[in-house]
This record gives structure tokens, sequence and C-alpha cells, in this order.
């Protein structure tokens, strides 16, 4: 046997295709590298035919080719990314439905959107990560605390926008105020106009929810302020057992009763006090929040309070406006309203 034959055989490793560039995309569509740029970079400060348009999207279709962001931003100056600090607590369809829409319109109006996971870190840790993507605007909702620090420094890593959505103003900030006490307040409102006196206020003992649930309970409390009225919190898990328990107590509590945070959980505590034999309405009148649609499905149905948020399409356009011109945007405080819906569980 010749030594050839007993050498191994060594497996072909298939070669690396070279990536696509701006100058192979203009050689197929017959172009120069400019109008290539101008093409897929959606520039509108130059006229191109709709023919040469086409063609060059076929061309780096066919290609695979895709423009490269960082050498994009070079050029502009800035990114054109967006970050939202993605969220680590459940917030429910409302506020999912709100997400989406924000994010399409964002993408819509050619940005870049970001989720950056920031579960564990302090505020200014977090800028500190976030100032590392070079953000042209930043939407925090809430859940990480920017401080003026960290909006600071933000801006030197060249964000425009630093835009902060909550009931509390950060300095340096766009603060658009979304103040969860009106919701509080409009449920208990509504449980005292019917006449109840001993109210309970379910708060949830899921962490991180305290963001939404202490305003709330703000606001109940308000409604009562002055008055012989007890409002009454109530720490709740979002288990059947935990309800089960809470429905178990129920008539010792002395309550009549429940703004329950919201419809998830007030369908869940519903469910648990009929199992325990305690009528509703009329042993606990509850309300919850957020107006979904399984809760007028319910027997009894649930009265709820109906949250009127800004669209994520008009919060997209307001991010736009900052970026375009930071002094354009100041604070606001009319992106959320509450009305009753009123049903049989009260």
């Amino acid at each position: 046997m010749s030594d050839t034959a007993k050498q191994p055989q060594q497996s072909e490793q298939p070669a690396e295709r070279p990536v696509p560039t701006s100058a192979d995309v203009a050689r197929l569509a017959g172009v120069s590298r400019a109008t290539v740029s101008y093409v897929l970079n959606n520039t509108s400060a130059v006229r191109i035919s709709e023919p040469t348009r086409v063609r060059v999207r076929e061309a780096a279709q066919e290609l695979g080719y895709v423009p490269h962001a960082a050498a994009r931003s070079l050029r502009a100056g800035r990114t054109r990314i967006v970050l939202l600090p993605s969220g680590h607590i459940p917030v429910g369809p409302l506020y999912g439905r709100f997400l989406n829409e924000l994010q399409w319109a964002l993408r819509r109006l050619d940005y870049t959107v970001v989720q950056y996971g920031s579960l564990g870190m302090g505020a200014d840790d977090a800028a500190r990560a976030w100032a590392e993507l070079r953000p042209v605007a930043v939407i925090s909702l809430g859940e990480t605390e920017l401080t003026a620090q960290g909006v600071e420094l933000l801006k030197r890593s060249g964000a425009r926008a630093v835009v902060t959505l909550g009931p509390q103003r950060v300095e340096g900030a766009h603060s658009l105020l979304m103040d969860q006490r009106a919701i509080g307040r409009c449920a208990v409102d509504h449980l005292v106009e019917r006449g109840h006196r001993r109210i309970g206020v379910v708060v949830p003992a899921e962490p991180g929810l305290e963001l939404f649930s202490t305003p709330r309970l703000a606001g109940a409390r308000k409604a009562v302020a002055g008055t012989d009225t007890v409002v009454e919190p109530l720490e709740l898990a979002y288990e059947e057992e935990a309800a089960a328990a809470l429905a178990r107590r129920w008539r010792g509590l002395g309550l009549d009763a429940v703004f329950a945070y919201n419809d998830e959980y007030a369908m869940l505590l519903m469910r648990a006090l009929q199992d325990a034999g305690v009528d509703v309405p009329g042993q606990a009148a509850i309300v919850g929040a957020d107006n979904l649609l399984l809760g007028s499905l319910l027997r009894p149905r649930l009265t709820t309070v109906n949250i009127d948020m800004v669209a994520g399409r008009h919060l997209a356009e307001l991010v736009d406006a900052a970026v375009r011109d930071p002094a354009t945007v100041g604070e606001r405080g009319d992106l959320m309203g509450a009305s009753l819906v009123r049903r049989e569980s009260t």
C-alpha cells in the first residue's frame, strides 16, 4: 500500500463566502455607491427614480447585502437606536399591547428598537450599560429608576432624548407622567358612591408591581380622605391558594368591598370568594382595572376601571420630535386617564 493511500482523508472545509459590500451592489445594479447609500438608507433629500430604487433593492436582496449600522451611524453622527429597557415584571395585556404598538410605530419612523435586559442593575450601572450602545433615545418605563446623573451620562454619550414614563419627574429627562393614582381613586370613588365604607385594596405580593400598586393604593386613600370610610391594604399573591386563603378570612375582615388592583387579580379573588360561599356583590363588591374582555364574560360581570393610555404611535411621535429638536417636547401630564365601567360585580 502506498504512503499516499495510508493518509487519512481530510474533509474539505467550505470556503468562506465574502461579505457583500455596497460596491458589489452598485456594480450589479449599474449605479454609483452613493446611489446605493441613498436608496438603502431611505434618503429623501436626493431625488432617485423609482426604477433605479427597485434595481438597487433587488441587487441588494440578490447579494444578501444589508447596510452596516455602525458605519451609517458614523456618517450620520448618531445612531438610530431607541433603547427600551425590557420589563422584568408582569405588566398585563394592556401594557403589552401599548409596548407592541410603540415598537411598531418607532420602526415605521426608521428607528431600531433595542430591548435591554437590566434585571439586577442599579440605576447608574444601567445608564452606563445603555450608554455603551450610543442610543439616540432611551424610553424608561420606570422599572429601573433613572437619576439625574444617569440622564446626563446618556446625553453626553449621544442620546438626544431620554424619556421617562411614570409618576415621578427625573431631572434632565422628558418626563411623561402616567399617574396611577387616578385608577385607585376612580375605583374607590365608585365603591363609596355605592354605599361601601370598609374597602379592601389588593396589593400584589409579586416584587416589582409596587411601581403600579403603591400609587393606586395612594389614590384609593385619597378618595376617602377626611371621611369615616376605611381603606385596608390586602396583600395577595397571584396564586389560587393565596386567593382561597384570603377568601376564607373575608368574613372576619369586616370588609364589604374590594378594589382588586387589576382585572386579573379581581377575577382570581372573585372565583375564590364564590367558592368560599361569599356572595358577589352582596357580601363583597369587586372592582378591577384594565377593562379586559374576559371581565365582561364573568358572572357577575366585572366592574372595572378603563385606563385611557396615550397610544403607542403618539408616544413614538413624541420621541421622534424630541430627537429632532429636544426643546420641542416638554413635560406632559395628560398621558393617562381613568373612567369607570359599571357592571354587575358592584
